[in-house]
């Protein structure tokens, strides 16, 4: 019983983790990375539909992305939705057949405003973790009556340990992030 309830709150806060880094990967850095722009909401058809959906996206230098969309339709969706996307300051231009995006480099207060954000996102996935954890511990203390005190005790600390590790590589993914965005 311990051990299921142990195991689910693992692999939560191991799912918890995995989306911490993807989410960090979408703040941009000095350089282009496709990854910033594939979770953007383009209006396709009145649906919003994520861009790495509709196109593909390569980047051919360290500041420019070329978006060759499958249905040239959705160009001018495309370029408006990537104009319009919060914390990316990129410009798109379309050409009738692709739309290019440049990024302009990053200033210092910029690169800063940066990292905050970061670590907001960082502290809020952290309370996910937490919350995962809460939910686990009062899973251990329902099954009280049915498991002696000591064995619920020993559960509570193996999570408490299971809590603590996937924290930490949540700071250590938003370190490196962080190191990545003061890098010039």
């Amino acid at each position: 019983m311990i051990s299921d309830v142990l195991t689910e709150a693992t692999e939560k806060m191991a799912k918890a983790v995995d989306v911490a880094k993807d989410d960090f990967a979408t703040v941009r850095t000095g350089r282009i990375n496709p990854a910033l722009f594939q979770k953007i909401p383009v209006d396709y058809y009145g649906t919003p539909t994520p861009l790495a959906q509709l196109a593909g996206l390569q980047t051919p230098e360290a500041r420019t992305l070329v978006v060759t969309p499958y249905d040239k339709s959705a160009l001018k969706d495309i370029e408006r939705a990537i104009a319009t996307f919060p914390n990316l300051g990129a410009s798109p231009s379309n050409d009738g057949e692709v739309v290019r995006v440049t990024i302009p480099e990053l200033t210092q207060d910029r690169r800063k405003e940066f990292v905050k954000l970061v670590r907001g996102k960082g502290e809020d996935h952290k309370v996910v973790v937490r919350n995962i954890r809460r939910k686990a511990k009062d899973d251990l203390d329902a099954l009280k009556g049915e498991i002696s005190d000591d064995e619920i005790a020993r559960g509570d600390k193996e999570l408490d340990v299971i809590t603590k590790k996937h924290v930490d590589q949540i700071d250590d993914a938003l370190k490196k992030k962080e190191a990545e965005l003061l890098e010039v």
